[in-house]
C-alpha cells in the first residue's frame, strides 16, 4: 500500500529529526488522520458523527479522540488485522474482555522505543548488563512489555543479560549472585520490569537479609504499577525501598508510563521526588482535558490524559486514557486512575463511540 508507505517514510525521518518543529508535528498528524480517515473504517464513522473530516480538522488538537476502552469493542486498524505482524493485547479485565491493538509492522514501533529508550533510559551509556522481572516474549507473545523489554535487552543489554524470572517466580540464585558480581567487579548494572515484580523482590530480600550497594552507573526501571499482582506501596516508599536494597539513587530509577493502545512511552528523570513529571519525545504530544465537556482545562488544573501519539499510525493517534494528570511546563504529573466526574465523562465517551461505530467495523 503506497500510502502505508509514505507514512512509515514520513514518520521515520520524524522520528530521527531531533529538530522538527511543531509545525512538521501538525503536518503530519494530519497527513495520518487522513490515512485513517480513509482506511479505519469505525474511526471514520466515529469521525462523521462528531463532523470532524480531513477537510475540516486544521490541526493535531482537533483530530477526534478514541476513548482507550474502544479498542475492546471493535478492531480499530487501517489494515486487515489478520495480517498483523503483532497483535498486542491488554490485560484481562473482570469481564475477560481484552483490548487489541493491532501492528501490521513493527517497524515503527520498535524504532520509536529504542530511539526514546536510548535517550531516556541509556542516556550516555552505550550497553549494560541487563536484569530482566518479566516473561519473555516467547511466554507472552501478546505483551507490548514482553516486546519492549525484549527490544531493551536486545539493543542495549550486554550478552551476559537474562531473563530472572522462571515457572516459580523470582530466580533468587541467579538475581543474588548478578547482584553481588555487580557489586564486587563495580560493572554498573540495570534491573527492568513490571512495578510488582520489584515488590516482590523486596519481600525475598527482606526475608535473606540482603541489600546491595550497586556500583556507580547502575540504574533501575518499574513500569505498570501492581495491577492486584503484589501489596500496594505508597510511591515514595516504593522508591525508597528500592534506593535502600539496591543501593541505586533515587535519581536512577526510572518510571516508564506506557500503555499497550499507544506506540510510545512517557519517561521521568528519576523520582528524587514523587510524583515525578512523564515527558515523552517530539512524536508524542499530550493534553488534560474535563472528559465531560471535552475541553481542554487550564495547566495547572486536574484533568484526564489524552496523548496524541504519530508513531500509532495504523489504528489511532489520539487516545483518552483513563489515567489523571495535570500538565506542566516540563511535561505532565500521573496522578492515578479516574474516578468520580471524569470517569462517568470517560464512561461516556465509550458509549457514544460504540454508538457513532456500530455496524462500522471490517
Amino acid at each position: 500500500m503506497n500510502q502505508q508507505q509514505d507514512i512509515l517514510r514520513n514518520l521515520s525521518t520524524f522520528i530521527e529529526n531531533k529538530s522538527s518543529t511543531d509545525g512538521d508535528f501538525n503536518n503530519l498528524a494530519l497527513q495520518i488522520f487522513a490515512y485513517q480517515y480513509q482506511h479505519n473504517l469505525p474511526y471514520q464513522a466515529f469521525c462523521r458523527q462528531k463532523g470532524k473530516t480531513p477537510r475540516l480538522v486544521k490541526t493535531w488538537r482537533d483530530i477526534p479522540f478514541v476513548p482507550i476502552n474502544a479498542f475492546k469493542e471493535v478492531p480499530l486498524s487501517c489494515t486487515d488485522p489478520d495480517d498483523a505482524e503483532a497483535v498486542f493485547m491488554t490485560s484481562g479485565t473482570t469481564k475477560g474482555i481484552r483490548g487489541k491493538h493491532y501492528h501490521p509492522t513493527l517497524e515503527i514501533y520498535d524504532l520509536s522505543m529504542t530511539a526514546n529508550f536510548k535517550e531516556r533510559f541509556m542516556k550516555e551509556t552505550e550497553n549494560i548488563q541487563m536484569g530482566v522481572l518479566f516473561p519473555t516474549e516467547k511466554e507472552m507473545p501478546n505483551s507490548s512489555l514482553a516486546h519492549y523489554l525484549a527490544l531493551a535487552v536486545q539493543e542495549f543489554g550486554t550478552e551476559d543479560s537474562h531473563y530472572l524470572l522462571n515457572e516459580s517466580g523470582l530466580d533468587m540464585d541467579r538475581l543474588l549472585g548478578e547482584l553481588t558480581q555487580a557489586e564486587e567487579t563495580g560493572e554498573p548494572y540495570a534491573l527492568l520490569g513490571a512495578s510488582y515484580s520489584f515488590v516482590h523482590l523486596f519481600e525475598e530480600l527482606e526475608k535473606v537479609g540482603k541489600t546491595f550497594s550497586l556500583p556507580k552507573g547502575s540504574r533501575i526501571l518499574d513500569t505498570g504499577g501492581y495491577k492486584n499482582q503484589s501489596k500496594e506501596l505508597e510511591l515514595n516508599e516504593f522508591y525508597q525501598l528500592l534506593s535502600t536494597f539496591l543501593g541505586v539513587d533515587r535519581r536512577a530509577c526510572i518510571n516508564m508510563y506506557g500503555v499497550t493502545e499507544l506506540s510510545t512511552q512517557f519517561y521521568d528523570d528519576g523520582n528524587d521526588v514523587v510524583p515525578s513529571v512523564k515527558s515523552g519525545p517530539h512524536w508524542i504530544k499530550t493534553r488534560v482535558i474535563n472528559p465531560l465537556s471535552g475541553g481542554e482545562v487550564e495547566k495547572g488544573e486536574r484533568g484526564v490524559l489524552v496523548h496524541c501519539d504519530l508513531a500509532n499510525f495504523n489504528s489511532v493517534t489520539t487516545i483518552l486514557t483513563e489515567d489523571l494528570g495535570v500538565q506542566n511546563d516540563d511535561g505532565f504529573l500521573l496522578l492515578g486512575r479516574v474516578k468520580g466526574a471524569e470517569a462517568r465523562g470517560c464512561s461516556i465517551a465509550v458509549e457514544e463511540f460504540i454508538d457513532f461505530t456500530r455496524g462500522s467495523a471490517k
